[in-house]
């Protein structure tokens, strides 16, 4: 890696879109599920992890859906959809739920607490998909 590699404001601001939208599924499926089981005798780590595979079938499902209305296939777009970076979305996922524990004490949805598990579940991953789109020409989305 050269001395510019970490400049390039065009990658930083094409990986920020990318993550954005990641975020977006990812949070559905997340924030969904603490939602519904946050008063249930479930134990944290189990809602948690719930809320993680919900969290990134979400996202494929949304990446799906965004691809098909571009004119892809289905068969494609799932393809396409399911080959994201599980990297980025676990390390998005683990962020989120980790900031919702630390400030709530266990797997409890507050509206407050939203913009500060988006903030980290953006945040976290970023720079790997930065890394990955500028190293490899891959984007997570």
């Amino acid at each position: 890696m050269n001395t510019d590699f970490w400049f390039c404001k065009h990658t930083w601001k094409r990986s920020a879109n990318n993550t954005k939208w990641c975020l977006i599924g990812c949070s559905i499926g997340d924030f969904g599920t603490i939602a519904l089981m946050q008063d249930s005798d479930v134990s944290v780590p189990i809602i948690f992890a719930l809320a993680m595979i919900n969290g990134i079938i979400t996202s494929i499902l949304l990446e799906t859906f965004i691809l098909i209305r571009q004119k892809m296939s289905f068969q494609i777009a799932i393809k396409t959809a399911a080959g994201m970076s599980l990297i980025s979305m676990i390390s998005m996922e683990f962020a989120m739920n980790l900031v919702d524990y630390l400030i709530t004490g266990g797997a409890k949805f507050y509206f407050w607490v939203l913009p500060i598990s988006l903030f980290f579940g953006f945040i976290t991953p970023w720079p790997y998909n930065y890394w990955r789109l500028k190293k490899m020409g891959k984007a997570c989305h």
